[in-house]
């Protein structure tokens, strides 16, 4: 890949970036790339019509997408890339309005293992979909996104509390409520409405529900002297979802691929449009009774026949805190991608499924990381071993390395965004899985 197809590959990843902050917004960003190259949207209520060569993506929940690619000749396996479209935040409550000391607080519950402190003096905004119904009894789903800042949450300033460097722990229910407008009375739904006009004209609504989220406004950068660092909000996991979505589109199309990214991976996965759930299941089972040789034995020999990699960030060795690794598996940023193990299982990867992807790295000319976590430390999971458990296929956990893994704003290299493309695409072109 050339320097001028990496920084183009980098500047799309901003972009991308910067208009999905939130899972349906990830989602509809990613739908309009596949259809702008030519990919069909099928909806899951409707009778699917396949034939082979044929190229689509089905969503669900409107928060989480599988496109699939289908081989022009017999289907025999898939090679699969997963992801997931969620990240930790704050997500505003149904009643949120709060008032003190003047001023209207909008109430927020925390999603996912955030951490708390890097919310504080944050210029924040507001996006996410809300439920209206029209003056015709008609109801509808409309994304908003109101990309300025309204909201912030304040620090208590150390005059207040010289213990504040002392380790004191924060209360996201009585601390972390933003303030959004000096007031001593208001409500939101007025707001709401003002944004749904502004946004979208829409005029005689009746706000029915909402699922909205705050979010960081400052925008992804390239930082350091030689621009060896990607900075953003949200890098875990949509920078898997890019790199992944990248892959398939830059593949020859000679085999058969699949590309899921799926909702609610940081609160467990244990939803309808999870990866617990079954909607990668579905979708197999429609295509192998289309294009496959169709019934439940056809559809075992498919999935087995196939590999999935799965791809969500590692924890990159930090210079101040390199005791936190085990010495011999810390992965380094712009060290090349990272085969995440843990014997206990959190991920999916097995001697046989790493053996594969070592090989992909050394057909490609790509270095390739190792990371397991100290026998002293507890280990996150990932949609890996969800999904193999689910569908049985075979599947390995790799991912970029990054910094501050759950911040307001994490940090990886710009340079592992080109590996990891660049080996995904290798195995979305590859000929033989075993």
């Amino acid at each position: 890949m050339s320097n001028s197809a990496s920084a183009g590959g980098l500047a799309r990843l901003c972009d991308f970036l910067g208009q999905s902050p939130t899972p349906w917004h990830a989602t509809q960003c990613m739908a309009q790339r596949l259809e702008a190259t030519g990919f069909r949207r099928l909806e899951e209520t409707a009778a699917w019509q396949l034939s082979p060569g044929e190229r689509f993506y089905v969503t669900r929940n409107d928060s989480s997408i599988i496109a699939v690619q289908l081989p022009q000749g017999e289907l025999q396996s898939l090679r699969m890339l997963g992801a997931h479209t969620d990240s930790p935040g704050l997500r505003l409550k149904p009643n949120a309005v709060q008032h003190a000391a003047g001023w209207l607080q909008l109430g927020v519950e925390v999603y996912g293992g955030m951490l708390f402190n890097p919310w504080f003096d944050r210029d924040l905004g507001l996006a996410g979909r809300v439920h209206v119904r029209h003056a015709d009894g008609r109801l509808e789903s409309v994304l908003l996104n109101v990309d300025k800042p309204i909201a912030i949450i304040p620090s208590l300033a150390i005059h207040l509390d010289r213990d504040v460097n002392n380790g004191r722990a924060v209360n996201p229910q009585t601390q972390m409520a933003p303030v959004v407008m000096q007031t001593e009375q208001a409500e939101f739904t007025p707001l709401l409405e003002g944004w749904l006009h502004e946004q979208h004209g829409l005029e005689n609504i009746q706000v029915m529900d909402f699922e909205l989220a705050f979010y960081d406004l400052q925008p992804a950068a390239l930082v350091g002297l030689k621009q060896e660092l990607l900075a953003s909000a949200r890098l875990d996991n949509l920078l898997s979802c890019f790199i992944g979505l990248e892959a398939l589109l830059e593949s020859d199309g000679s085999q058969g691929a699949l590309f899921v990214a799926s909702d609610h991976e940081e609160v467990g996965s244990a939803s309808a449009c999870g990866a617990q759930g079954p909607f990668l299941g579905d979708v197999l089972k429609r295509i192998n009774a289309q294009i496959g040789k169709g019934g439940e034995e056809a559809l075992i020999r498919l999935i087995q026949s196939s590999c999935m990699i799965s791809c969500d960030n590692a924890h990159a060795l930090h210079p101040n805190f390199s005791d936190k690794h085990d010495a011999a598996h810390g992965p380094r940023i712009n060290g090349g991608p990272v085969i995440k193990v843990n014997a206990n299982q959190r991920y999916a990867t097995n001697s046989a499924t790493s053996a594969l992807f070592r090989d992909l790295c050394r057909e490609v000319g790509v270095p390739v990381q190792t990371f397991v976590t100290r026998a002293d430390m507890g280990c996150g999971s990932t949609i890996g071993p969800i999904t193999a458990t689910e569908v049985g296929v075979p599947t390995l956990d790799v991912g970029v390395a990054q910094w501050a893994m759950h911040s307001i704003r994490e940090t990886a290299g710009s340079q592992d965004v080109v590996h990891l493309t660049r080996v995904l695409t290798a195995f979305l072109n590859r000929r033989q899985l075993n």
